[in-house]
């Protein structure tokens, strides 16, 4: 089979490898699409930490497609049935995943892109975040993630208050549901604009997507007294410098919703069905960049970039 491998920082290849056999437990899955995760780009930057080249189909992990092969003592799952898995090395034609470790399909999604792993992910935020009804939200970095969390912010009765570098990110947090918006310029009129908006009192739940140092502070301002600051943004180039003095005064419950739990992952991913199913979250006009596999170098150069309109990049197989 054909899979990706970053030789080095910034450079990948498309190279011969062995068709992986399922193991016992395991099913083989032939990959139809791969999302592009934000989270790749140190391994395609290059970090000191980071050995070269990278296991061949690393670190795809937002793949989609169907079963080729199935293990001999797995009974639950038909050759030929469309699934997401939580798999890391799909960014080859060909990936294994344990057998429970798999979401089936609808009919109803044949055709239709579906990176399971970064869906189940803001399913799982979502849920971290305890978002009631008549609160207001403050969601700072509209990219895929923040664009999924207000729609499912909105769909539970909240207010939402987008905030958002680019021009177009604001534009896509209005079609989403957002009720207001506000660019990420200037600290204090930010804070001041936000104070404003709710009557003084801040925000009962701020959700930070940007995995940056000066908008987790900002996240931290915008927190009503005994709110949650939910850190959703992943946070991959060191240290951070925080107001904790801050965080402490306002008595703030401070979430890391980020989930490691494979068991917890795979939840997420089932909801995530259901919620495109019932209309609770619809990514299908945040997928704004597809590439073909053949294509991946300049997929990971436009993620890297991120040019005006990008928003969620797909390798499609």
């Amino acid at each position: 089979m054909r899979a990706a491998v970053v030789v080095a920082p910034q450079i990948i290849e498309i190279t011969e490898v062995q068709l992986p056999e399922p193991g016992p437990t395991q099913i083989r899955l032939k990959m139809e699409g791969c999302g592009l995760c934000a989270s790749n780009i140190p391994v395609w930057q290059g970090r000191e930490w980071f050995t070269y080249p990278i296991e061949a189909g690393n670190p795809g992990h937002e793949g989609w497609g169907t079963v080729d092969a199935i293990g001999k003592d797995v009974t639950h799952v038909q050759v030929g049935e469309r699934i997401a898995a939580i798999t890391y090395n799909a960014y080859a034609e060909y990936d294994l995943a344990e057998a429970e470790s798999i979401v089936k399909l609808p009919a109803s999604f044949n055709g239709i892109p579906f990176p399971g792993e970064p869906l189940g992910c803001a399913i799982n935020i979502f849920k971290r975040s305890g978002i009631q009804v008549g609160q207001t939200v403050a969601i700072i970095g509209i990219g895929f993630l923040g664009a999924l969390l207000i729609q499912l912010a909105k769909n539970a009765g909240a207010k939402v208050i987008a905030l958002s570098q680019r021009d177009f990110s604001l534009k896509i947090a209005q079609d989403c549901g957002a009720d207001e918006i506000v660019k990420l310029d200037d600290h204090w009129q930010i804070i001041e604009k936000v104070k404003n908006l709710t009557g003084g009192t801040f925000c009962p739940r701020v959700i930070e997507c940007t995995g940056k140092e000066w908008p987790l502070n900002l996240a931290g301002e915008l927190t009503a007294e005994r709110g949650k600051l939910i850190i959703a943004g992943y946070h991959q180039d060191g240290m951070r410098a925080v107001n904790v003095q801050l965080w402490n005064w306002r008595g703030l419950d401070v979430i890391n919703a980020h989930e490691r739990d494979p068991k917890i992952y795979l939840q997420g991913m089932h909801e995530a069905v259901d919620a495109v199913l019932s209309g609770r979250m619809n990514p299908q006009p945040l997928y704004t960049h597809t590439f073909p596999f053949e294509n991946i170098a300049e997929a990971f150069q436009v993620l890297q970039n991120r040019p005006d309109g990008f928003m969620k990049a797909l390798i499609k197989f």
